[in-house]
C-alpha cells in the first residue's frame, strides 16, 4: 500500500468515525437493538442450559443483524449529499476509500461485539478462561475483518441501487453466512459449550482468517468498478 493510499484510507476513516461520533447511531440506536436482541433470546429460550450452549451464535447473529444497519448507514451518508460520486471524480484512490471505510466498520463492530458478549456473560453466565480468552480475542478480530470487508465491498456494490435497504441484506447474508458458523462454532469452544475443548476452536479461526484474506484482497481488487457503476 502506498503512502498516497494510507493516507486516503486514514482520512476516510477518521471522517466517518467523526460522522459517528457525531449523530452516535452506534450508540444510540445500533446498541439498543442488539441489547434488545439478547434480551428476547434470553426470554424466548428460558433456561440457563439451553443459553450457555447457544451463546455464541446468539451474539454473532445480534452482530449480523447490526452489520446491515451500519452498512446502510455508511453508504446513506456518502450517496445522499454525492460525497462518493465526487471523490470518484476527484480521481482519489478507490482502494484508499475501501480500506478507510472497511477500518471505520471495524472499529465500530469491535465496539459492538465488546458490548455484547459482556451482556453474553451476564445474561447467559458464560464462562471463559485464559487460553479460552486467547481463542474468543482472536475470533472476534479475524471475524470481524471478513464482516468489514464483506460490509463494505457490498455497501459500495448497492450503493446507488434503487432498494438498497432490502437489497443489501439478500446480497449479503448468503456471503456471511461462513462467517456466522466459524464464528460461533470458535466462540463455543472459547466457552467450552458442550463439553467442547479450545483446541477445536482454532481451525474455525483459521477459516475465518483466510475468509478476510479473500474479501479483503478481493475489495482492493473490484472496488474501483464497483463505485463507478
Amino acid at each position: 500500500m502506498n503512502m498516497s493510499t494510507s493516507r486516503i484510507a486514514r482520512a476516510v476513516a477518521s471522517k466517518d468515525l467523526r460522522i459517528e461520533l457525531r449523530s452516535r447511531v452506534v450508540t444510540n440506536q445500533v446498541l439498543p437493538f442488539s441489547g434488545l436482541v439478547m434480551i428476547m433470546f434470553a426470554f424466548a429460550l428460558d433456561n440457563d442450559d439451553v443459553l450457555q450452549r447457544v451463546a455464541g451464535g446468539l451474539v454473532w447473529l445480534a452482530t449480523l443483524f447490526s452489520l446491515f444497519i451500519l452498512v446502510q448507514r455508511t453508504f446513506a451518508v456518502e450517496t445522499y449529499d454525492g460525497a462518493l460520486d465526487s471523490l470518484r471524480v476527484a480521481g482519489v484512490n478507490p482502494q484508499g476509500i475501501f480500506i478507510g471505510k472497511a477500518i471505520a466498520l471495524f472499529v465500530q463492530l469491535i465496539v459492538l461485539e465488546s458490548m455484547l458478549f459482556i451482556a453474553a456473560i451476564v445474561l447467559y453466565r458464560v464462562n471463559v478462561n485464559g487460553s479460552g480468552l486467547v481463542l474468543l480475542v482472536t475470533c472476534v478480530l479475524c471475524a470481524t475483518a471478513g464482516l468489514a470487508f464483506v460490509g463494505t465491498l457490498y455497501g459500495g456494490l448497492t450503493a446507488g441501487a434503487r432498494g438498497r435497504e432490502t437489497l443489501l441484506p439478500l446480497l449479503l447474508l448468503p456471503v456471511v453466512a461462513p462467517v456466522l458458523i466459524c464464528a460461533t462454532r470458535a466462540t463455543e469452544s472459547a466457552f467450552r459449550s458442550g463439553g467442547l475443548t479450545v483446541g477445536e476452536g482454532w481451525p474455525w479461526v483459521a477459516v475465518l482468517a483466510v475468509f478476510a484474506a479473500v474479501f479483503g484482497l478481493g475489495g482492493l481488487l473490484s472496488f474501483s468498478s464497483l463505485i463507478e457503476e
